[in-house]
């Protein structure tokens, strides 16, 4: 079946060329932004954050005597430092997989005066198994069960060793562990009274804007202190979570093509062209998605920043925390009403 219909595939990419494909598109973008942005706004959106964050990297990287070229040039480079890459060799797989546990029970400690309750449950750090790598994300986590039976888990797709330079790492963890995916999960699986379904929804913006979120605590708190680099990590982080509105309504809802994605990507953000590739290929095949991290981020911060002037002097970060995550993951509109 799959030989005889491609010869019937076409190249392009993007939702829009399929029937009703504008408003199927309008409609995916709603379902994982969770506002009522046009593809337009968020189109628009995304290139102010790129701007901005760029910004940000290009002062990052000029502190470390690192200012010749473009900011996604300089990316390109420090990505091939051989001071930033662990061996790209079973024995260097287990060396980054040392260092990300390292990192996240720093991350453990560091997290345990800025929540009511954190949590108890254990947390691992695996590989992505061999065989499912290919067509395997780059890094994404696995909540515990529901029992406590089976502890929280983060993958890590270790294909090439040489996709993850040791300064995007820290990210890395606090993003899908501590405070970001794992932390979050087992929070809601440890809060007894909350509803077995509230437990488990999932909404992208919420999920993964509490998990960009949480990269933003990791900074406030310390954790990249004296690690220069790590920040510039921070930031490619979300860089590459802002390029990802551009690219994914850019394909989408534009016409961009495969190829004008993946050099818009290096270009910009500064990955090796292997995590480009799977990272563009995602978008095409699940519209609208992409766009979740760093709108859910903005407004998560626009919401925090909108209850500290609310409150003034009676602002409670760990309170805070609570009004976020207690109710379990929800639409965004839904938030800011429980916010509020």
């Amino acid at each position: 079946v799959l030989a005889a219909m491609r010869p019937r595939a076409g190249m392009a990419p993007a939702a829009s060329r399929l029937p009703d494909g504008e408003r199927f598109y309008a409609l995916a973008l709603r379902t994982h932004i969770t506002t009522t942005h046009s593809p337009e706004e968020a189109h628009r959106i995304g290139l102010d954050q790129v701007a901005a964050i760029t910004a940000e990297v290009d002062a990052l990287l000029k502190a470390q005597g690192r200012g010749t070229g473009s900011v996604g040039e300089r990316l390109v480079a420090l990505n091939a430092d051989p001071t930033q890459l662990f061996a790209n060799d079973d024995k260097g797989r287990a060396d980054l997989i040392a260092y990300l546990n390292g990192v996240m029970a720093a991350a453990r400690a560091g997290m345990q005066s800025y929540f009511n309750k954190p949590p108890a449950a254990a947390m691992d750090i695996r590989r992505v198994p061999p065989a499912i790598e290919l067509g395997a994300p780059r890094g994404y986590a696995s909540p515990g069960s529901l029992d406590g039976s089976r502890p929280g888990a983060f993958y890590i797709n270790l294909h090439d060793v040489h996709d993850w330079p040791k300064y995007t790492l820290p990210t890395l963890v606090y993003h899908e562990a501590v405070p970001g995916h794992l932390w979050h999960g087992a929070i809601l699986q440890e809060t007894k009274d909350l509803p077995l379904l509230h437990q488990n929804l999932y909404f992208s913006a919420f999920t993964e804007g509490w998990a960009l979120y949480g990269e933003q605590l990791a900074a406030e708190t310390g954790l990249y202190d004296g690690n220069p680099f790590g920040k510039v990590g921070w930031q490619q982080s979300f860089l590459y979570r802002a390029a990802r509105i551009v690219l994914d309504t850019g394909i989408h809802a534009k016409g961009w093509s495969r190829d004008k994605a993946i050099a818009y990507m290096i270009e910009t953000v500064g990955l090796t062209r292997s995590a480009v590739e799977n990272e563009v290929d995602r978008y095409c095949v699940w519209p609208g998605q992409a766009c979740g991290y760093k709108m859910g981020h903005t407004e998560i911060a626009r919401l925090r920043e909108v209850s500290k002037q609310a409150l003034g002097q009676r602002f409670d970060l760990k309170g805070w925390h609570d009004a976020v995550l207690l109710g379990g993951s929800m639409p965004l509109e839904v938030l800011g009403q429980v916010i509020a």
